[in-house]
């Protein structure tokens, strides 16, 4: 086994073969990974089988760390070169198939656009408990998450990833819609509105649903592909919804979204539930030239 580290060369060609594989399983299409090895075996000649099968793990980890979807087959290994991230990096800004392409259509054309008249399939998504350290440990070391989040912003890849916030938003209103109309409140499902589609993304809510009472539930979509406990970003406008309206706001957080996505809801005060941390300044000119530092959440 060569004990040489590996080359850009070398991490781009793991890398290109493990994102044809995860299209493939994503779509449920088979692959034979024995066969792939064999072939990369040709192309990579100073790298055995071993160390070929490690590094998809590698790739795993890194997947994992970057909010991503990965393949179940390559449990993840997390001791590898951080120029390895960088490979995944390259290949997420060229091909990013699992975010607007088949892949999201598919898992939306699986769920019945369910009309107010009647519901023929139970689909609604499975909202569990928020994570904590203890029911959500991570997949990963989380020195390897917290190295790959002081260089990477994976919660801004998500935030700028309109195909799958749309995507998110859309299941999150087929769910409302069934879930009300299961419970006999055929009237309110057909007053669930999606206000950024229609009215655009000032009113610091997506959805704006009911509960079973009548009462207004307005709706926060945060989407991933990632793990649970991914991060994420939220604007000052959406914290400002969310304090002005504690009793009727909540947040709903998607993740596996690509697989099979699941959700939890957290409440206002947000930050009882996550940290807060603003990541940028907002730089104005202030009266008297003394300075001025708003942060601005994202």
């Amino acid at each position: 086994m060569a004990s040489i580290d590996w080359s850009d060369e070398e991490n781009d060609l793991i890398v290109a073969d493990y994102f044809d594989m995860l299209r493939l399983e994503l779509a449920g299409a088979s692959f034979n990974k024995a066969e792939r090895n064999r072939m990369l075996q040709s192309r990579l000649v100073t790298r055995s089988r071993g160390s070929i099968e490690f590094k998809h793990q590698n790739v795993t980890a890194a997947m994992i760390g970057l909010n991503q979807p990965w393949i179940e087959g390559y449990k993840p290994k997390s001791n590898f070169q951080f120029t390895l991230v960088d490979a995944v990096v390259r290949q997420l800004n060229t091909v990013q198939f699992w975010s607007v392409n088949e892949i999201i259509e598919k898992n939306l054309n699986e769920v019945p656009n369910i009309g107010v008249s009647g519901v023929q399939e139970d689909t609604r998504l499975w909202i569990g408990p928020p994570p904590t350290v203890s029911n959500a440990p991570p997949p990963i070391e989380p020195t390897l998450i917290e190295r790959i989040l002081r260089k990477y912003d994976v919660a801004e890849r998500d935030a700028s990833n309109r195909a799958l916030g749309k995507a998110g938003e859309e299941r999150v209103l087929r769910h409302e819609v069934q879930s009300l109309t299961s419970a006999g409140r055929i009237d309110l499902a057909k007053k669930v509105q999606w206000t950024s589609e229609v009215d655009g993304d000032g009113a610091g809510y997506d959805i704006a649903s009911f509960e079973l009472d009548g009462s207004p539930r307005l709706i926060e979509v945060k989407t991933t592909n990632g793990w649970e406990r991914s991060p994420f970003h939220i604007s000052r406008n959406e914290l400002a919804v969310a304090e002005e309206r504690r009793d009727c706001w909540c947040l709903l957080r998607l993740w596996n979204f690509a697989r099979e996505p699941k959700a939890f809801e957290i409440r206002p005060p947000l930050d009882a539930h996550v940290s807060l941390m603003a990541t940028s300044y907002m730089a104005s000119f202030a009266s008297e030239h003394r300075p001025s530092k708003t942060p601005i959440l994202t």
